[in-house]
């Protein structure tokens, strides 16, 4: 979520990943999955107001797609 966390790690150069809901905040712009200021930054957004399940689902496989589409111990 968009928080003073989020805001921290991304000008600290961290790697960082910020879900977003429909209403985001100016500084995230529109239609964008990066961030101009934090540039190890990576934005999801939630599409439809209150369903978070895509975004939960881009947010899993980002990380399985990294490692070479093999899944995380325990997932299903």
């Amino acid at each position: 979520m968009c928080t003073s966390v989020a805001h921290l790690a991304g000008a600290l150069g961290k790697p960082t990943w910020v879900m977003l809901d429909v209403n985001a905040s100016w500084q995230w712009l529109l239609g964008r999955s990066d961030s101009p200021w934090y540039p190890t930054t990576r934005l999801y957004r939630q599409v439809t107001y209150r369903d978070w399940q895509p975004v939960l689902e881009q947010v899993r496989a980002d990380p399985l797609e990294l490692a070479g589409g093999i899944p995380a111990a325990g997932a299903n």
